[in-house]
């Protein structure tokens, strides 16, 4: 039933045109107006070409040296910062679907110089999470990018442990609290993947994830996020 006011106004909105999801006044076709769009910040140059991370150059930082994570790079629309944080959280905490299509269309804007995946693989939530919230933002997200990139959609991985919060956790901590927290399907074996998501923070999930895929035969695994946080404290 959540998904019930997303259908309806997908049927409307050709008939009533597409109001700015941010401040609601203006025409927006991406389901943000231009304006809207120009508030969200970018993420800073250089990044670190794997965690993207904003250095001093673009060479893989400190942390990434001494421990490689598994994923291969990120791509990222903007930081989490407002007003991106905002509507990510109204997306995701308060189902406002709605958000998903101009969440997506800031994503898709990033992909221009990102090689086609074999598979694009949404984040698994825990059962018993995805029950009480009634959808997966990272499924979500997939569908609402434009062609081709939803035929691409396999769900080739599942969540196998609940964890904690990784609220107040230090890096370290939120690696070992992810540890084989996923499992990915063997028909990955020999493919490239995006690994999708809304935010990514430590990158412990992603992280873990990705060791799934690589695990199972992937032979490359790049995060794609709408936010890229650059604190974790």
């Amino acid at each position: 039933m959540r998904t019930l006011p997303n259908r309806i106004a997908a049927t409307l909105r050709p008939l009533l045109g597409e109001r700015c999801a941010g401040c609601e006044a203006r025409p927006a076709p991406g389901g943000l107006c231009d304006a809207c769009r120009a508030d969200i910040a970018p993420l800073p140059t250089p990044c670190c070409p794997l965690c993207a991370l904003p250095g001093a150059t673009a060479s893989p930082c400190g942390n990434c040296i001494t421990s490689p994570p598994h994923f291969d790079g990120v791509v990222a629309a903007g930081i989490f910062a407002h007003p991106l944080d905002a509507y990510i959280r109204a997306f995701k905490y308060h189902s406002r679907l709605s958000l998903a299509r101009p969440l997506a269309s800031l994503l898709a804007g990033q992909l221009a110089a990102e090689p086609l995946p074999d598979v694009i693989v949404p984040m698994p939530l825990a059962a018993d999470r995805q029950r009480s919230r009634g959808f997966n933002q990272a499924l979500e997200l997939a569908r609402q990018l434009p062609a081709p990139y939803p035929s691409r959609i396999g769900l080739s991985m599942r969540r196998i442990r609940d964890t904690a919060s990784q609220a107040g956790l230090g890096r370290d901590e939120r690696r070992i609290n992810m540890k084989g927290a996923f499992a990915a399907t063997p028909d990955v074996r020999g493919m490239r993947i995006a690994l999708l998501d809304d935010v990514m923070t430590s990158g412990a999930s992603l992280d873990a994830a990705a060791r799934s895929l690589k695990e199972a035969g992937a032979i490359e695994v790049r995060a794609w996020v709408v936010a890229r946080a650059l604190r974790h404290d």
